[in-house]
């Protein structure tokens, strides 16, 4: 009996000593699968970490550098993420909440330009349809991020898809 409480005590002692680490492991795992916050910088790391154009799915309907039009570029090519696709191809009219929508933006000689992105956040920008905007530069520095008025502005003429102009959502 004696030899099973120095058993347990010490199992209660490596468990108590492990128990930040366990926590901290816990913590940082949970912290890959969440989505990002309306952070430019915390959506290029969720954007490169998914590896976004590998498992994201190309916008139905359009191929790889397909015609494009300013201030975009000549040629695009736009990836959506699951809950993105499941709203196009659902006609759902609009996107939910953490849809997110990534278009490269090339030169007519099919040099990346730019990536632009829309992100779809919980009570972020009411006012157009709650989208997070981004533009990067092709290394991924932060060229202009947030409620951008240039994008809100030019895609408000398409307010009623859901500020989107790359195909139809109903």
């Amino acid at each position: 009996m004696k030899r099973l409480m120095q058993l347990l005590c010490f199992l209660a002692l490596v468990l108590f000593l492990a128990a930040p680490f366990l926590t901290q492991a816990a913590h940082h795992e949970g912290k890959k699968m969440m989505k990002p916050a309306a952070s430019g910088k915390e959506l290029w790391d969720y954007l490169t970490k998914v590896e976004y154009a590998k498992k994201f799915s190309l916008w139905p309907g359009k191929g790889k550098l397909y015609k494009g039009r300013e201030p975009h570029g000549a040629l695009l090519t736009t990836y959506v993420n699951k809950k993105a696709l499941g709203a196009i191809e659902g006609k759902k009219g609009v996107m939910p909440l953490g849809a997110i929508v990534v278009k490269e933006n090339y030169k007519p000689d099919k040099t990346l330009a730019a990536i632009t992105v829309m992100f779809k956040v919980d009570k972020y920008n009411p006012q157009a349809n709650d989208w997070f905007w981004v533009k990067y530069a092709p290394d991924g520095s932060i060229q202009k991020e947030g409620k951008v008025g240039g994008c809100i502005g030019c895609h408000g003429q398409v307010k009623a898809n859901d500020y989107l102009f790359t195909g139809k959502l109903k």
